[in-house]
């Protein structure tokens, strides 16, 4: 049985069974380098950002996704509302988990810089064997970072389930 219970005027809990979802976290990724001619998120970083959203989920986050927001493309927002609506997703998470983008992508990169200005837990996803900015891996120096090192897209489902079962 599912009930929902306000908190405040902000805050809905969804009681699941005794487990309340009131863990919010921003999943951040790069959009437009992903899309593809036809202007949709392609097959294959679709399905891993679907699966990451389910993962979060089986552990009780409420998930904000650009991507998914914004059905992977296809109802894309303005930049105005786009900005709005992932710095204030971003202001309310208790965490915030990312692929910084290789090449890097100046949104996310953007949405880094915000979860860090609002002292939020950081967790950044980075292929092994791959340079990132100075000041993505240097961040860790001023802020909660933590990094997952991957090397494909199972491990790094393995590396958050990991992490997700010692949060």
């Amino acid at each position: 049985m599912m009930t929902a219970v306000i908190t405040n005027a902000f805050s809905i809990q969804l009681n699941l069974g005794g487990r309340f979802l009131n863990k919010r976290i921003f999943l951040a990724a790069p959009f437009k380098q992903l899309m593809t001619a036809e202007q949709v998120i392609d097959s294959e970083n679709k399905n891993l950002i679907n699966r990451m959203i389910d993962l979060l989920e089986s552990h009780h986050f409420v998930v904000d996704n650009a991507h998914k927001r914004e059905d992977w493309g296809k109802n894309m927002m303005t930049p105005n509302q786009c900005t709005q609506a992932d710095f204030q997703a971003i202001k309310n998470c208790q965490l915030f988990m990312a692929f910084p983008g290789t090449p890097a992508s100046p949104g996310t990169h953007i949405e880094i810089g915000w979860a860090s200005a609002f002292e939020k837990p950081i967790v950044l996803l980075l292929q092994k064997e791959t340079t990132y900015a100075y000041l993505v891996s240097g961040l860790g120096a001023i802020g909660n970072v933590k990094y997952l090192y991957y090397e494909d897209t199972a491990d790094c489902l393995l590396q958050i389930q990991h992490f997700l079962n010692q949060y």
